[in-house]
């Protein structure tokens, strides 16, 4: 199940321990509070969260800052609904375009933003301590 995360101490911290790699020096709590331009959701198997989906609207467009599932969810469908969830609240607050960096060697994530329509737009050098990343974009209203 999807769900909106809200300033709750107690599955922030659930989120951050899950994902200490992406989250670890996030103060996702503060950024709920003072950023409205901010969106979280977790999917949660019997209330705990497994996979979550962090990205930001700036008027008319959006950026997916992260997306990820635990290992042990993984190839369940899990990131695919949040994309979905995504894509359609982006689509409800009449967003044009939704854009995202990702490592060019990361291909599960890029066969992922693929399959819902995003196209490299351009490549970020060095973008990740080194390694180039692909600025890729979806366009929802042409």
């Amino acid at each position: 199940m999807i769900v909106k995360l809200i300033v709750d101490n107690r599955k922030i911290e659930v989120l951050i321990k899950s994902f200490p790699q992406i989250l670890g020096k996030t103060n996702v709590k503060q950024e709920l509070v003072d950023n409205s331009f901010t969106n979280y959701f977790t999917y949660e198997i019997d209330g705990i969260p497994v996979g979550f989906i962090h990205y930001t609207f700036l008027y008319e467009r959006a950026e997916l800052i992260d997306i990820a599932v635990l290992p042990n969810y993984e190839n369940q469908g899990i990131a695919s609904q949040l994309m979905s969830y995504m894509i359609e609240d982006c689509q409800k607050n009449k967003i044009e375009n939704i854009t995202l960096e990702v490592r060019k060697n990361n291909f599960k994530a890029i066969h992922l933003y693929e399959k819902y329509g995003f196209q490299q737009v351009a490549t970020r050098k060095n973008y990740y301590q080194g390694m180039d990343a692909w600025l890729m974009e979806k366009e929802l209203i042409k």
